[in-house]
């Protein structure tokens, strides 16, 4: 991975207030998502492996052009913002890739579940993975987190809450009053929109 000259990190608050963005001037892990809850689960990815030894994160999603660490709660973000954007820099400035091509080989679980249905225009899931793919995700990502479909069954949506939206406050309000809304309003097969833990 060629890096630029001047690596830029800038950090961006999101709805979890556990939760920061720390956006990058390049493409880290475009078009995947890789969300780690805890150290043990990052063995596939050296730059969130690196992070977990900091005392304080106690998560890392890595999408795009943006890394969303999760603190533990008794540390505040002017305390350790410094410290956490140095350790990105540095891991980006060495050119080491973010995730391991292990990580690939498993596949995106966003892109196993989009080439399911593609046949049918009308069928009521294709509709809602249009619809979070054009309306949900890029406000849930400009927030630093990530909307995954997982199943639609009996009128139930089961959606994965990752990055900053997994444990937030406010996730459960924009699950109901948002996604639900939406996807009740356009596609009337929708009875209800679960969260579910992974």
């Amino acid at each position: 991975m060629s890096t630029p000259t001047v690596i830029e990190i800038y950090t961006e608050s999101t709805p979890n207030p556990d939760s920061q963005m720390f956006v990058t001037n390049l493409h880290l892990l475009p078009n995947y998502v890789a969300d780690f809850k805890t150290k043990e689960s990052a063995g596939n990815s050296e730059l969130a492996q690196r992070l977990f030894e900091i005392p304080f994160v106690s998560g890392v999603f890595i999408s795009n052009n943006f890394v969303t660490i999760t603190k533990k709660a008794d540390y505040e973000w002017y305390e350790i913002t410094p410290e956490l954007r140095e350790a990105i820099r540095s891991f980006i400035a060495s050119g080491k890739a973010p995730v391991s091509k292990a990580l690939f080989e498993k596949g995106n679980p966003d892109q196993a579940t989009e080439s399911n249905n593609k046949g049918n225009e009308a069928d009521p899931e294709t509709k809602i993975k249009e619809l979070l793919d054009k309306y949900v995700k890029p406000a849930v990502e400009a927030d630093g987190g990530h909307i995954a479909f997982r199943s639609f069954n009996e009128g139930i949506v089961n959606l994965a809450l990752q990055g900053s939206c997994s444990g937030c406050p406010s996730s459960s309000i924009t699950l109901k009053s948002g996604i639900e809304g939406l996807l009740k309003r356009m596609v009337p097969e929708v009875k209800e929109v679960v969260a579910i833990e992974e």
